[in-house]
């Protein structure tokens, strides 16, 4: 499957009813958050250390339910072992209020 940037300098994109968002991880964090984008990623802590990709793998599962998904729904296109990430949601349920707030094209 090919990576899809998000468009312009959003840090999401949609891809028929796969929601493609491009992730800032910051792992060893003191606790699990969503925060703001920076520039076009969006910054997501966890508290896992960054030992061969378990910190992304804890953030599938932090994320899942945040989306009304399984993690199974979750695909890590890339930076499984990198802060830099991009994650395909397959039909997600909710979207986190920092979607609402940061529109693709709108501005900040």
């Amino acid at each position: 499957m090919q990576a899809r940037n998000a468009t312009g300098d959003s840090f999401y994109c949609w891809d028929g009813d796969v929601l493609v968002v491009n992730i800032l991880g910051k792992p060893s964090a003191k606790k699990d958050a969503i925060g703001e984008p920076l520039a076009n990623q969006l910054r997501v802590s966890v508290k896992a250390p960054p030992v061969n990709g378990r910190a992304t793998d804890y953030m599938v599962r932090f994320l899942a339910p945040q989306f009304g998904v399984r993690e199974s729904d979750i695909e890590v296109v890339y930076g499984r072992e990198n802060v830099n990430k991009q994650l395909r949601i397959h039909a997600p349920k909710t979207l986190p209020e920092v979607f609402e707030r940061f529109p693709p094209g709108g501005s900040r």
